[in-house]
């Protein structure tokens, strides 16, 4: 699974009113190989109400992107 699909599963857990110990616990037990890490789902953005799914803006430098006129 991707990082989306495990935000997803992360916010229905929380939308359903489960705490970190029974996400992480039940995410465990279903992907057992592929589990997010437990400090993912403690600092997750859905425990304080934003319920966007997608990545948020980030300062730094903007990715570069090679085309045709790049090279």
């Amino acid at each position: 699974m991707d990082k989306k699909e495990f935000r997803e599963l992360i916010k229905y857990c929380f939308m359903k009113g489960k705490n970190t110990v029974e996400v992480k616990t039940w995410l465990d037990a279903e992907f057992p190989a592929t589990a997010t890490g437990k400090s993912t789902i403690k600092d997750s953005k859905f425990r304080r109400g934003e319920m966007s799914t997608e990545d948020g803006e980030r300062s730094g430098c903007p990715k570069e992107v090679v085309t045709d006129k790049n090279i």
